[in-house]
């Protein structure tokens, strides 16, 4: 049903490091030089602000690399700086005022972490670039859990909610932390019982999980697959509205019976009062990426749904999804 779907993509409330060159990306023909002149372009930078290993830093180094293989550009460098739900890599980028070289891949985690560590830096005060992906949650499980199914945990989980430990790899506000929040709430259990505790990104969650240190992680399926593969983390349940190709036999939690479907995002932004042309050069270098083979390739081995826009329409869409994000976090008490 609509009215179950995430409100942060689908617009309907619900419950609940450097120091860089200030050159910009266009200034030279040493430089990074236009997107447009047949060359692959030079100099680009992407921090990612959050620890290796999560969904930022797969789609930042995946982007890079078919940037890198299609020929759009080369030396494209890629740099975590992790910390306060990416807040800290936001404060940077906003720090970084004019740098036309540097961008921060970013997405829904981000615009929750942005009011519950009370940043001063705010994702409004960025240059939107392009929104990239859409990409749905997942329940996961280690290997030995108890838990065989998404209703044999949900039980667990209704019997004792504050005792009953789950991890997320974003801050509160984010979406591996409104997921369960949302999953709470559709299944009868009260979100502020949820015990949630909060990791740095998927590369901190993982550990975590596979750990035993809570009882069930969610995130972002893209960040488990390789653990799936392995046989070390059991999916119960994705959050799409029907299967996901990369996970075949992992059931939706519409189709085991619970009314909920949750889509997260991402996309990059630049630091504010970069030029009209190192704009350009980054959306250019954007657009030839999204169009390219590769990243068709990309998309399909990844399970990730295609949700590109760029410019003043992805300006737009931050702008709307910062409004919901801090009505949600409102109600939830926590901005």
């Amino acid at each position: 049903m609509a009215t179950r779907r995430n409100l942060l993509v689908m617009g309907v409330a619900a419950a609940t490091a450097l120091a860089l060159g200030a050159c910009g990306a266009t200034a030279d023909k040493g430089g990074a030089g236009a997107a447009d002149d047949g060359k692959p372009v030079t100099g680009l930078r992407i921090m990612v602000p959050n620890t290796p290993g999560g969904g930022y830093d797969t789609t930042a180094r995946t982007a890079a690399k078919v940037m890198e293989d299609a020929k759009i550009a080369t030396g494209v460098q890629v740099f975590n700086l992790p910390g306060a739900g990416g807040t800290v890599g936001l404060q940077r980028t906003v720090n970084e005022k004019g740098n036309g070289k540097l961008a921060m891949q970013m997405g829904l985690g981000v615009v929750g972490a942005s009011y519950t560590s009370k940043s001063a830096a705010t994702l409004t005060q960025t240059t939107p670039l392009a929104k990239m992906i859409e990409e749905a949650g997942a329940i996961v499980v280690p290997k030995d859990s108890p838990y065989k199914t998404i209703n044999d945990l949900v039980t667990a989980w209704k019997a004792n909610p504050k005792g009953f430990a789950v991890g997320g790899g974003s801050s509160p506000g984010g979406p591996d932390h409104l997921l369960p929040m949302q999953l709470a709430k559709t299944v009868g259990i009260d979100p502020r019982q949820v015990n949630f505790v909060s990791y740095d990104g998927g590369g901190e969650l993982l550990p975590a999980v596979l750990g035993g240190k809570v009882a069930f992680g969610a995130s972002g399926f893209g960040e488990f697959l390789d653990q799936v593969e392995a046989g070390q983390i059991r999916v119960l349940a994705v959050t799409s509205e029907a299967p996901i190709e990369a996970l075949k036999d992992v059931p939706t939690l519409k189709s085991s019976g619970i009314d909920l479907v949750f889509t997260n995002w991402r996309g990059i932004v630049a630091p504010p009062g970069i030029s009209d042309a190192d704009k350009k050069v980054w959306i250019d270098v954007l657009t030839k990426m999204h169009d390219s083979a590769e990243w068709k390739a990309e998309l399909k081995k990844r399970g990730w749904t295609d949700a590109f826009i760029t410019g003043d329409d992805f300006g737009t869409f931050l702008t709307e999804q910062d409004k919901a994000v801090a009505d949600v976090l409102k109600q939830l008490g926590l901005a």
